[in-house]
């Protein structure tokens, strides 16, 4: 790589760390979305930071940008946090079984159904990590729930198992479109490939 591809390639992974910050700011406040409120796209931030930024560093500040967010909404504005508990920092393992899943994936990402095929089942697989860490650690360890067998615990999580993949099913599908459209455009005016490493 020459001086121009290294630079071109700091400013492909700025310009997108910073597309996938103010995602999440614009989202985080309501996991599940509302006719007002779009859904939490945290869990599609983090997988998409694997795929494109994989040094750690941007992990750690995207990490640092959830916290930030979850204590402006629940701590700073008095509002109290039902979902801050002794849980919260098993959101650190799941958030980074996403980003995993990302990086993985940017490894083997090539283009047709098998890529569609392949991203499908990554992303299932990181989500459904993701879930199980993040809402099995919470109802084992916020307190809320002192009583809730195995049994509840299933039934809960069934509840609320595919509203919490389906956003991101859906904000990943929209990132893949605009990855798809960008990089034809990039063929098309023969500029090469789209640094990701």
């Amino acid at each position: 790589m020459n001086a121009a591809s290294i630079a071109a390639a700091g400013r492909f992974h700025v310009v997108v760390l910073a597309l996938l910050a103010l995602m999440m700011a614009a989202t985080r406040y309501h996991h599940f979305g509302s006719a007002l409120h779009l859904p939490d796209a945290s869990l599609a931030v983090f997988f998409a930071a694997g795929f494109y930024l994989r040094q750690r560093w941007p992990l750690a500040l995207l990490l640092g940008e959830a916290a930030l967010i979850d204590y402006l909404a629940t701590g700073a504005s008095g509002a109290g946090g039902w979902c801050i508990s002794p849980a919260y920092p098993f959101l650190i393992p799941a958030y980074a079984a996403m980003w995993l899943g990302g990086r993985w994936y940017s490894a083997r990402h090539d283009t047709g159904w098998p890529a569609v095929t392949a991203l499908v089942t990554v992303l299932a697989i990181a989500g459904s990590a993701a879930f199980l860490i993040s809402n099995g650690s919470f109802y084992l360890l916020s307190g809320a729930f002192p009583d809730l067998s195995w049994a509840q615990f299933t039934a809960r999580a069934a509840l609320y198992y595919w509203p919490y993949l389906s956003s991101a099913f859906v904000y990943l599908a929209s990132i893949a479109l605009v990855h798809t459209l960008v990089v034809a455009a990039m063929r098309a005016r023969g500029l090469g490939r789209m640094p990701l490493q």
